[in-house]
């Protein structure tokens, strides 16, 4: 058998155009006669569709472009068509929907397996929506016979869980009643790591029953969910004999009776993984919501020099705008630094000095903060006057403002409202600051493109005299430890002091974190690429007390 995995981006609500993706692909790949093309998880209305799929139009919809694909269908006689479609519950009660593969061939729907584990954690919420299938049955297709399944389906494996989250493992049941090949249609959302975990799924299941298993994951970003692709096909004995490209549309046809190669897959360098996924965020984000151009702020630091180096490799340097401005509290060099990036980079750059409009500000507001000493207020107006300039361009041009701030500092709230967190998309806000520094060095693994002064100078926000980012933070190293437990691993104080820090330390950086909830509610969507971002995959009350 020879089978086509079509690594493929859809657009969510774009059934139209998703089906000019299926017959775009069926045109291409009929020269090599494949036995099946597979797309991925839900692939005809994009995934995650959310609340779309709560409107009976968009149902309606979908099941009229099944219908078309029958048809179509019928010109690729001898070749079958497996892919991910939201379809109605036969049930009078439930959900009324379920999350299905289909299995289309010569005009018509031949087979149909509805996903019987929905996902409930993270960024999921398929219960949501979604009615869970109840059977896991096998089909005769041609000479083989398939056990078909999709995404979370492959992952309850108890070989590589010390605690399963459901009951049976439907990969299992469909082994044990004959299936001669696996296939699972994914959208699996990358976070750094996650590659080597999801090949490790599919190894473990291919070696267990002694069955090939092909893999099919999407590709794009949906709002803060990226998929890096990597889809893959190993044979029965776990050995790879294709692995597609991360973070890149990939079709190709795959003969099942050659066998693997031991040993020769390695995943993607973490960093550069996260790189991509960042670019791969910001391209798609930008395209799939109808803008052409982005816009952001430079201050001279590291935070702001990454973004725009991924900004620029996202959608060019003719595309990209830098802003410096500089005010009462700016270094020249933060300005000179910020000019020589943006040479660097070949993007259009713009010096506008807030100095007059700050001192006005503070004219306007002098009779009425009189007998108040001067704090973060008169910090964060600076911020705030950057901001409102940044949407004032957005505004006139159409824009998308980037915002710059990184994951450690919207986690203790080391950020203004209204400031430094306004834009459209957050493109660093799940990075860690010691991770941007990794990017920094990726970004510059062949030539300085962001200047070392950049790289070396002391984290600051310059509203202040002589003011660093240590004044008030923990060092980075001990903050983003102590939030990689608190927020990734979910360690409580407890359990994060017996690693051996401080208590006062651990102590201010949990109470940040939690009475923060309420600005990063307020902050622009951020891309995924840790373990746990904050979130539609966080989902804390503002309102609340509770020590951890």
């Amino acid at each position: 058998m020879k089978v086509t995995l079509a690594q493929l981006n859809p657009t969510i609500g774009d059934i139209q155009g998703n089906m000019v993706k299926v017959e775009k692909t069926l045109a291409r790949c009929s020269k090599d006669q494949p036995d099946l093309v597979i797309f991925p998880e839900l692939f005809l209305v994009g995934y995650p569709p959310r609340d779309l799929l709560e409107r009976p139009a968009f149902i309606a919809r979908t099941q009229a472009a099944i219908g078309e694909l029958l048809k179509i269908s019928q010109n690729f006689g001898q070749t079958g068509i497996i892919l991910g479609a939201p379809q109605p519950s036969q049930q009078p009660t439930g959900k009324g929907i379920h999350n299905s593969a289909l299995l289309i061939y010569q005009g018509e729907l031949i087979f149909t397996h509805h996903k019987s584990l929905l996902p409930t954690y993270d960024v999921f919420d398929e219960p949501r929506y979604f009615e869970p299938g109840l059977e896991h049955p096998v089909v005769k297709f041609k000479d083989s016979i398939l056990g078909i399944s999709v995404c979370e389906d492959a992952w309850n494996d108890p070989a590589l869980w010390p605690r399963r989250t459901y009951h049976h493992d439907p990969i299992e049941v469909m082994a044990k009643k004959g299936a001669k090949l696996i296939i699972n249609i994914a959208a699996s959302p990358f976070h750094r790591g996650k590659e080597r975990l999801r090949y490790n799924i599919v190894q473990s299941h291919a070696r267990k029953h002694r069955i090939p298993f092909v893999f099919v994951n999407q590709v794009g970003a949906n709002d803060e969910l990226i998929f890096d692709g990597r889809s893959v096909c190993v044979d029965g004995a776990g050995d790879p004999i294709v692995v597609f490209p991360p973070f890149q549309e990939h079709l190709e046809t795959i003969p099942l009776y050659q066998t693997g190669v031991p040993i020769s897959y390695e995943p993607q360098d973490e960093i550069e993984s996260v790189y991509q996924a960042l670019v791969l965020g910001v391209r798609d984000y930008m395209e799939k919501c109808g803008f052409n151009t982005a816009i952001l702020g430079l201050s001279g630091g590291i935070d702001s020099a990454v973004t725009c180096c991924v900004a620029v490799e996202a959608v060019g340097s003719d595309n990209v705008v830098a802003v410096t401005m500089p005010g009462p509290y700016s270094s020249p060099g933060s300005v000179e630094d910020s000019e020589k990036l943006a040479e660097n980079l070949g993007i259009k750059f713009e010096t506008i000095p807030i100095s007059p409009v700050y001192k006005a500000y503070i004219k306007s507001l002098r009779p009425h903060l009189r007998g108040k000493e001067v704090d973060v207020t008169e910090e964060n107006i600076q911020a705030r006057i950057r901001g409102n300039i940044l949407m004032a361009l957005s505004n006139k041009f159409g824009h998308l403002v980037l915002s710059t701030g990184n994951k450690s500092e919207l986690a203790v709230g080391y950020c203004t409202l209204y400031g430094d967190m306004s834009g459209g998309l957050s493109v660093i806000s799940d990075v860690p600051k010691t991770m941007v520094y990794e990017l920094a060095e990726y970004i510059n693994r062949q030539s300085p493109i962001i200047p070392r002064e950049i790289v070396t100078k002391a984290p600051t926000a310059e509203l202040r005299e002589n003011q660093t980012d240590q004044d008030t933070l923990p060092p980075y190293e001990v903050l983003d430890q102590i939030l990689h437990y608190y927020l990734d691993e979910q360690y409580s104080m407890e359990d994060i002091l017996r690693l051996d820090f401080d208590l006062e330390t651990v102590n201010w950086v949990i109470r940040a974190v939690d009475r923060n909830e309420y600005k990063r509610r307020q902050g622009a969507p951020g891309l995924k690429v840790t373990s746990k971002a904050f979130g539609t995959g966080r989902r804390m009350p503002i309102a609340a007390k509770f020590k951890s």
